[in-house]
């Protein structure tokens, strides 16, 4: 990378990340994508992963921005992003931000309407994959002895 002036935030896809973390670490601010799609990142647009943010080019985080737009063009696996086979288009992507969230929510939602088990535990509160409920998952006043005050 050249040397350029320090940028105390970066803006990376509608998201601003602080400068002085590595960028490995900095992505990792981005809802969407975890620890190990940005070390993948790093090693896709060959960026060194340990180096500070703030130091980045425009056009790395162009790079970044557009891998991020479309990860199967510069070779992420399928298996590698979080919106597989997706529900209406089946077509596979991955999701970052308000689109994640409103994707989540659209799923959740149909869960509801439809009213599976797991719409129904979601609809409830309670643990939608198998956990056991005899002793965790408890809310509301009614568990346990309450103490009087002295």
């Amino acid at each position: 990378m050249a040397e350029q002036e320090f940028r105390h935030m970066v803006r990376i896809t509608r998201k601003d990340v602080d400068g002085n973390k590595t960028i490995a670490s900095a992505l990792t601010e981005i809802q969407g994508i975890g620890k190990a799609f940005a070390v993948a990142i790093c090693k896709v647009l060959d960026l060194d992963q340990e180096s500070q943010i703030g130091y980045i080019d425009d056009e790395s985080v162009k790079q970044i921005e557009a891998l991020l737009e479309n990860p199967q063009e510069f070779g992420i696996p399928e298996w590698f992003l979080n919106r597989r086979n997706d529900y209406e288009t089946g077509e596979t992507k991955h999701l970052i931000e308000a689109d994640l969230d409103m994707v989540i929510r659209d799923d959740l939602n149909r869960m509801k309407k439809i009213r599976s088990y797991k719409g129904r535990r979601h609809e409830v509160g309670l643990p939608v994959r198998g956990q056991r409920t005899k002793s965790t998952f408890r809310h509301g006043s009614s568990v346990g002895v309450s103490r009087s005050k002295p």
